[in-house]
């Protein structure tokens, strides 16, 4: 996650400094398609009535591909992510609310409380990655 330096007042003079975390977005969905086990579509609920469609990247993860030598691996992930989740009320927490080199929203999907980027780790569908 992002911080930022913050200047705390101690007494009369600014002289501490902290750092806090900035806050992820957060926003109820559906997840209407996904593509492999790192991407997925999903209708965002934007509140007062007002729904958009948008792509999203799973954050901290990467999934086997779908091509090549992965195939069979990834149509694994895939597969158990669509059961897992297509069609289901979600949140998803982007990040920076901006997209990534391929028009993704970089993001972290909670089906409830579970955490479905951690799931895909536990369950040996993706590997942990940091970007």
């Amino acid at each position: 996650m992002l911080k930022s330096l913050v200047r705390a007042q101690a007494g009369p003079l600014f002289c501490e400094y902290l750092y806090i975390k900035t806050i992820m977005y957060e926003y109820k969905a559906k997840v209407l398609s996904i593509y492999d086990g790192d991407t997925l579509t999903a209708e965002v609920d934007l509140g007062f009535n007002i729904k958009i469609t948008e792509k999203f990247r799973l954050s901290g993860l990467n999934a086997p591909e779908l091509k090549g030598d992965e195939k069979g691996d990834g149509l694994v992930s895939r597969d158990r992510l669509r059961d897992k989740i297509l069609g289901r009320e979600v949140t998803i927490k982007t990040f920076k609310d901006s997209t990534e080199k391929y028009g993704r929203y970089i993001s972290e999907i909670y089906l409830d409380r579970e955490n479905i980027n951690e799931w895909l780790i536990a369950e040996g569908l993706a590997q942990r990655k940091k970007y």
